[in-house]
């Protein structure tokens, strides 16, 4: 017996019922976003790895998805790269392309790719699938979709603002309870002065990123790893654990970091988008966000009622175009977790119940002279945007309601010899069992009535 096939761990089928749960998350993130005046684009799922690699961070380079070269890919490749255990040194020789990590750095090379052709500020939507080589585990996958949303071209905070009203109007529409964590690259910067280690602000980032994951003794100890000295991991344990209101730990940062220019202007930033934007806001300064592109403002929103990691981020980035030789523009995006949303709204069941049903009716199939009646009436529902379906085969009644029954369809039409001479259809309800006698129209008002 041939073995059952399967798919790589971390990926997922998706069947009917799921698309159609799936769908329902896209196209509300899509309609907010353009009611913001977001437009959309698409980027290939692989780029050139120099696009990719050293955009991530040392950890982010280490889960890019590299695509071996076309054809040949061991000519020109000797026994000495061979046996030199160097893998990354090999990589580089046998790809030079790989699945996108992301959606932000692609659209900064779309950005300085097509500069010509774009009106600034430019505010760009992207709903498509990226790749990781992570280990899977719970709310975590090799491949998952992001929702992104960008505004390149702009340094004002209200694009941040705008940003955490689109958070809020999306969340509120999906009926998830959500809290928006906000802090700032600029003010990790300054404690990262502070405590007299500005050059490890990359590494300290790293570490504190990991708080919720790893607990602060794992952070801690992360931190000595990388050559944080005990005096300045002992300086970072009050910021660590700083609690009190927004208004409280922004006024408690600005006496910690007095005469470090660099954290009071984060804190500026911070103080600004609290009090113009939604109030879901909480500014938490363990908030790290560890890819090094980020410049200024960040963000993570986690779900209150289900465990799980965080279902949207993003931030500010002052310099990722000019990797590309485009310098001087400044972008500030977020991207929604489509998978963790998914997995959230499936715990907590908050799909409204039209979005499961995708058939709305089904003409039961007596036979040919009966179907050449119901054809015109069910090309009618369809005009008026009722989901129909006519079952194909002409089988026993209890056959076909079965399938009525299996796959959630709310009614079915009958058209027997005393319908057709009536020019009527039987309509019955399939939860209630109720059945009406109706012409085409009446039908037509009463499924679009229960929508």
């Amino acid at each position: 017996m041939a073995q059952k096939p399967s798919i790589p761990k971390g990926t997922r089928d998706f069947g009917p019922q799921e698309m159609s749960r799936r769908n329902y998350i896209f196209d509300t993130i899509r309609e907010v976003y353009s009611l913001y005046g977001f437009q959309q684009i698409e980027t290939p799922a692989m780029e050139n790895l120099s696009t990719l690699m050293g955009k991530y961070g040392e950890e982010g380079d280490k889960l890019l998805f590299k695509i071996l070269n076309s054809g040949d890919f061991l000519r020109g490749i000797g026994a000495d790269d061979l046996g030199a255990g160097a893998t990354g040194h090999l990589a580089a020789l046998l790809c030079e392309k790989g699945l996108r990590y992301d959606l932000t750095v692609p659209f900064a090379r779309y950005v300085v790719q097509h500069r010509e052709e774009l009106t600034l500020p430019f505010r760009r939507y992207q709903i498509q699938p990226v790749w990781r080589a992570d280990r899977p585990q719970k709310g975590r996958y090799r491949e998952f979709y992001q929702c992104d949303a960008d505004v390149v071209g702009s340094d004002s905070l209200l694009c941040e603002v705008e940003l955490m009203q689109i958070i809020d109007e999306v969340f509120r529409r999906f009926g998830i309870r959500v809290c928006i964590k906000i802090n700032n690259r600029k003010i990790l910067s300054g404690i990262a002065e502070m405590i007299g280690e500005a050059d490890k602000i990359v590494d300290i980032t790293v570490a504190i990123d990991k708080l919720d994951k790893i607990g602060l003794d794992a952070v801690n100890e992360e931190l000595r790893q990388v050559g944080i000295s005990e005096e300045a991991i002992q300086k970072l344990q009050p910021i660590i654990n700083l609690s009190g209101t927004n208004q409280e730990k922004i006024q408690t940062m600005r006496e910690a970091l007095a005469g470090i220019e660099v954290g009071q202007k984060g804190l500026d930033e911070v103080e600004y988008v609290l009090k113009t934007g939604p109030g879901l806001l909480a500014f938490d300064l363990t908030l790290a966000r560890g890819l090094n592109y980020y410049t200024g403002c960040i963000f993570e929103v986690k779900a209150l009622d289900v465990e799980i990691g965080s279902i949207t981020g993003g931030g500010r980035y002052d310099n990722l175009t000019g990797i590309f030789g485009m310098p001087g523009l400044s972008g500030v995006g977020i991207s929604f977790g489509a998978d963790r949303i998914y997995d959230v709204l499936n715990q907590l069941d908050l799909y409204p119940k039209t979005v499961t049903t995708a058939t709305q009716v089904l003409f039961v199939n007596f036979g040919e002279k009966e179907t050449a009646y119901s054809l015109p009436i069910a090309a009618m529902l369809r005009a008026q945007g009722i989901r129909t379906e006519t079952y194909p085969d002409a089988s026993k009644m209890k056959k076909q309601m079965q399938y009525a029954n299996q796959k959630g369809i709310p009614f079915v039409a009958m058209t027997g010899e005393t319908e057709m001479a009536e020019g009527k259809v039987m309509l019955k309800n399939m939860q209630t069992g109720e059945q009406q006698l109706l012409s085409p129209d009446e039908m037509i008002l009463k499924l679009k009535s229960r929508g």
